[in-house]
């Protein structure tokens, strides 16, 4: 699986950063939401986007691992990471 090289962006309605995994030959649209970069890569609540964008990079290694995880066990199509899939047990 590798992360395609296309740049992650804001979605339109600001709730998720939004980036592309290849598994298996099939790009797969990912998001990661905004709850879950606040909760968990500590960005503030009122970010705008350039810094929503750099803490997504900035945890891009920990984002990318749990969406790979998630995506052996289940490869049906778009991605959505909530805050509840950072938390470890």
């Amino acid at each position: 699986m590798e992360v395609l090289d296309l740049a992650a962006a804001v979605s339109p309605d600001r709730r998720a950063v939004v980036f592309m995994l290849s598994i298996r030959g099939r790009e797969i649209e990912c998001a990661v939401a905004r709850d879950a970069l606040e909760a968990h890569f500590w960005l503030p609540r009122d970010a705008g986007e350039m810094l929503t964008l750099k803490t997504f990079e900035n945890g891009r290694n920990r984002i990318v691992a749990v969406a790979q995880r998630k995506l052996l066990a289940r490869p049906d199509g778009r991605l959505w990471l909530a805050a509840n899939g950072f938390v470890t047990r």
